[in-house]
């Protein structure tokens, strides 16, 4: 009787256990997915702003700043219109694969979950820095 009992307190707490680990996994999970999707967001708010209401004058603190954007200020309004189309474009098609790659991500294990969104970020941040190529790009085009 008495190793009945014992067996049946280690059922219940592996089981509680269990269940414990999946809240934890749900809660990693939830906040892994908000985590891909920061950099997407970011961009396809920005780029929104920008296309829309880009930074208005000159300056070393705000907006796309490189060498040819800052050499005039035509150069500087086309290039923060420029950089917020792409970025708003960019970020748009990134929130749709975020979201679809966090979402198969669910019920993965947490090590699962930690290195498909380091990858996914890495990607996300690589989009990010080659978008800088084809403003300038655009840049050296239409104003040298």
């Amino acid at each position: 009787m008495k190793v009945h009992k014992c067996e049946d307190r280690v059922r219940r707490y592996e089981k509680a256990i269990r269940r414990e680990r999946k809240v934890v996994s749900m809660w990693f999970w939830i906040f892994m997915f908000v985590c891909n999707n920061l950099i997407p967001l970011t961009m396809w708010g920005i780029g929104i702003w920008f296309e829309k209401k880009p930074p208005t004058g000159i300056n070393a603190v705000f907006g796309y700043r490189t060498k040819r954007s800052m050499r005039s200020q035509e150069a500087w309004d086309f290039a923060q219109r420029y950089m917020g189309h792409m970025w708003k474009k960019a970020g748009a098609v990134l929130i749709i694969v975020s979201v679809m790659v966090s979402t198969a991500m669910y019920g993965m294990s947490e090590d699962g979950i930690g290195y498909a969104s380091v990858i996914l970020i890495h990607i996300q941040l690589a989009i990010l820095l080659i978008s800088i190529y084809p403003v300038e790009k655009a840049l050296k085009k239409n104003f040298e």
